[in-house]
């Protein structure tokens, strides 16, 4: 076990770790958040085995979280999407790496909405995005504030696959939110949350696993290209 004296930035804990496999690197990228006296903010950390990792430390300082490295490089580099809260409010960003330490080109990608929107004011990542022949899609998190408390919703993006900072595609509402008795009931009332997904052999059927109301852990399928024809129908081009 690691101690605080090691790895300073996690002696308040991690959590929400988003795993990508590279080929290229023949191992997996676990992007996740730590937790010290700054706040939370990005680490990342490669294993082949997840029994020894390689870690990198912080990459995004606080405060940022619902990061994922996408699998392959972009234009030669390597491709983060995460969500530091800034200012401007929390937005999704995308950054460039050429050596997975040193980070820049920093763009908004996705803003969180404004009024009445399902995801209005905070949006975030969840698990990582999916390649497709349309685009890289993704799975998002949308927060409203009621007066009874936050409702945590998922929506559906769709990027470019060579130059991922352009949206092509932005669902309007969303598809998936707490229903059941163990989403809306718990430890934060009213939360579905994923990190990750597995694929199934056919390449469409996708097995998304989340955090229930803080408090269990569930599992949704769905197909793939089902979500691309719902995305299709549910935005507008170019949003």
């Amino acid at each position: 076990m690691a101690s605080p004296k090691q790895y300073p930035e996690e002696i308040w804990g991690i959590e929400d770790p988003r795993i990508t496999y590279v080929p290229e690197l023949g191992k997996y990228a676990v992007a996740y958040t730590s937790f010290a006296r700054g706040g939370p903010g990005v680490s990342l950390a490669l294993t082949k085995d997840f029994r020894s990792f390689e870690r990198f430390g912080v990459i995004m300082p606080p405060e940022d979280k619902d990061a994922a490295l996408l699998p392959r490089r972009i234009n030669g580099y390597w491709t983060l999407i995460h969500r530091p809260v800034t200012t401007t409010g929390a937005h999704m960003w995308i950054s460039y790496s050429p050596d997975l330490q040193h980070w820049g080109s920093h763009k908004v990608i996705l803003e969180a909405r404004r009024g009445g929107w399902w995801d209005a004011n905070k949006i975030g990542l969840c698990s990582p995005p999916i390649e497709t022949p349309k685009g890289w899609l993704t799975i998002y998190h949308g927060v409203r504030n009621t007066a009874s408390g936050s409702i945590y919703r998922l929506g559906l993006a769709l990027f470019d696959l060579q130059h991922p900072e352009i949206c092509l595609r932005r669902g309007d509402s969303w598809m998936f939110g707490p229903e059941a008795p163990y989403e809306r009931i718990g430890d934060v009332r009213d939360v579905v949350f994923p990190c990750g997904q597995t694929i199934g052999e056919d390449g469409d059927t996708i097995n998304l696993y989340y955090g229930a109301a803080d408090s269990s852990i569930a599992l949704a399928t769905g197909s793939i290209r089902s979500f691309l024809v719902w995305l299709e129908a549910n935005s507008p081009a170019g949003d």
